[in-house]
């Protein structure tokens, strides 16, 4: 089984932090985001990925090629202009034959289970499995319908009024039968081919139970950063299938001066903390600079600056 992985976006939403990198390498503990659907697909034995690439796309492209594709056999598809989901799979068709794949999001944080999903998509029968997650958050924000073992809709588009709690995680086993509801040029996968297989009853989902974090906003970053500082010791575990991936709360590339003091934090590479500096709840992104006697607090720190 092949995985196809964005890490095409706009990354408005997370800039000034995508002006430095994309929004797939933003670093979790260190670590690219992308590195965790390579950690999925590693865990399931899938070793071939194809990417899309469009903004920062040679930075991606770099990252696979300084670690020796991390021993994937990855092809590329690059966008100009921007495809969405549902072009940038279409493009794809040949790359993607054979047989059912994985669709995986770059810049997500999660623990799925891969073979349970494929299991799942299995025995459904169905063109497609989308995974969802049910959202600790406001139960309203971008809900999927779902009704018995099927998916009715996303976010009410086809005005079925149910709800359900679910959000979808951007994860999904799709069949090459997807290609047919699928559009060349601009389109979003859902809805395009996801509400067409809707409307013929032959969606159906997998429910996520572990954690999934969505990197969209500056905050978000922060959030999962703090939020996998819990989880260091695991988190370490599961990346040592990627070699030359960093896993640290604190970057060895960085410098802390003695009399600085750093609190539940993450530091990365090639920052800098002054002697008498305080860093707490925060998370300086890689070359991030705190000035001597500086108090950074709840924070994400890019440059000499915080953003949010």
């Amino acid at each position: 089984m092949k995985a196809f992985i964005f890490t095409a976006g706009y990354g408005e939403r997370l800039r000034p932090v995508t002006d430095a990198m994309p929004k797939p390498l933003a670093p979790v503990l260190n670590a690219p985001a992308l590195a965790w659907a390579l950690v999925l697909c590693r865990r399931a034995g899938i070793a071939d990925i194809i990417c899309n690439l469009h903004h920062r796309g040679d930075d991606i492209a770099g990252f696979f090629a300084r670690n020796g594709n991390f021993g994937f056999s990855v092809a590329f598809s690059r966008e100009d202009p921007i495809l969405g989901t549902g072009g940038g799979l279409k493009k794809c068709e040949k790359l993607l034959e054979g047989g059912d794949f994985i669709v995986l999001n770059g810049d997500v944080v999660m623990d799925l289970d891969i073979a349970r999903l494929i299991d799942a998509h299995r025995s459904s029968g169905a063109i497609a499995t989308v995974v969802l997650y049910r959202h600790p958050g406001d139960p309203t924000v971008a809900q999927v319908g779902v009704r018995g073992s099927e998916v009715v809709d996303f976010k009410n588009f086809l005005g079925t009024g149910v709800e359900s709690g679910l959000v979808y995680t951007g994860a999904a086993v799709l069949s090459p039968a997807i290609f047919r509801y699928l559009e060349d040029g601009f389109s979003s996968v859902v809805y395009t081919a996801y509400v067409e297989i809707i409307q013929r009853r032959g969606l159906s989902f997998f429910t996520h139970g572990g954690y999934w974090h969505d990197i969209g906003s500056p905050a978000s970053l922060h959030d999962v950063n703090m939020r996998m500082l819990e989880r260091e010791a695991e988190v370490r575990t599961l990346m040592e299938v990627l070699p030359g991936v960093e896993v640290a709360a604190v970057s060895g590339g960085a410098a802390i001066a003695r009399e600085a003091l750093v609190e539940r934090s993450v530091v990365g590479d090639g920052c800098a903390v002054g002697s008498g500096a305080v860093v707490r709840n925060s998370v300086l992104l890689p070359g991030a600079r705190v000035a001597e006697g500086r108090v950074i607090e709840n924070a994400l720190v890019l440059g000499d600056g915080v953003i949010n």
